[in-house]
């Protein structure tokens, strides 16, 4: 495997200039996506090469259980610094493996608790919460999406302002938000190096609800304006929501590009601009990260066939 095995550990550092200039240069949605498949891929790759380091450092154990043979020095061998890394990569991926259960088990249990909360509310696509607390946010799942809005925020909202805030939560939910935010959020557990990408999504997720919305009401001032009354008398409001589509991002920001022209939608930036090259940069390291993870796979297989007795 050789240094193979440790490319796809470092090669996400090749996706932060595109996590920085997709927010600015990119339509949210190709953004969204874009980002969240790379964490992905990379995560995913990162992952599987731990395991692999792990399967070196476990045999290397006393009393393991895995077969005699894979303790072969011709198996530790294809692992540079084996004994160091080997051993390194039993907590690492014990550590990715628990805190990747452990948020996915947080929101499984923040959407429980959203759904068994409306239980007793009628059915509709909207819940309007009595509640002095302002906030609203997108609840997907259950027997059908809702979205939950207390009374304290559509009061401080006129009429227009309203639609332009049922617009936004209603576009998280149409589009499916909240899976791209859980999966850039796994991916940043599985390897810290993915974190830009993470707080890129969490905007460019923010930035593509807010188009769809200024899209659908046929008013972009309108959404901006209301994006700035619901972030001012939401601060410092704490309410457990699901991968953070409630929360309210760079609101400047958000409202800037909403008082702007809108965006042009492209598949694919082009190809002799900044953004351009720094997706292209990120898509070769993707598919160095995938190349890599694949050679010490089949590497390592090949490997452990061999050292493993019939």
């Amino acid at each position: 495997m050789g240094v193979f095995v440790f490319l796809p550990l470092v090669l996400p550092l090749t996706a932060w200039p595109i996590a920085r200039l997709a927010e600015q240069h990119l339509h949210p949605r190709t953004a969204t996506r874009l980002l969240t498949a790379v964490a992905a891929v990379m995560a995913v790759c990162s992952t599987l090469c731990l395991a692999l380091l792990m399967v070196v450092g476990t045999a290397q154990l006393p009393g393991n259980p895995l077969p005699d043979g894979w303790s072969d020095p011709e198996v530790r061998a294809a692992v540079p610094y084996d004994e160091v890394a080997g051993k390194a990569a039993i907590p690492a991926l014990c550590a990715v493996v628990a805190a990747s259960a452990r948020a996915l088990w947080h929101h499984g249990r923040v959407r429980r608790r959203a759904h068994q909360a409306l239980a007793g509310l009628p059915g509709s696509a909207v819940a309007v919460l009595p509640d002095d607390v302002p906030y609203a946010y997108a609840l997907p799942g259950g027997r059908r999406d809702r979205v939950v809005v207390t009374t304290a925020l559509l009061d401080c909202l006129e009429p227009a302002e309203r639609r332009a805030l049922f617009a936004h939560e209603r576009a998280h939910l149409a589009d499916r938000h909240h899976r791209f935010l859980l999966a850039v959020r796994l991916a940043a557990l599985a390897n810290p190096f993915l974190r830009p990408l993470r707080t890129a999504v969490a905007y460019t997720a923010e930035r593509w609800a807010d188009e769809t919305a200024a899209r659908a009401i046929g008013d972009r001032r309108t959404v901006a304006t209301a994006i700035g009354k619901a972030a001012l008398v939401s601060r410092g409001t704490t309410v457990a929501t699901l991968a953070g589509l409630a929360a309210p991002g760079p609101v400047p920001r958000r409202v800037a590009a909403l008082l702007g022209p809108a965006p042009a939608v492209r598949t694919w930036p082009p190809v002799f601009t900044s953004v351009g090259l720094a997706a292209w940069g990120a898509a070769a390291g993707t598919a160095m990260s995938a190349m890599s993870s694949a050679n010490a796979a089949v590497t390592m297989f090949l490997i452990l066939r061999t050292a493993t007795p019939l």
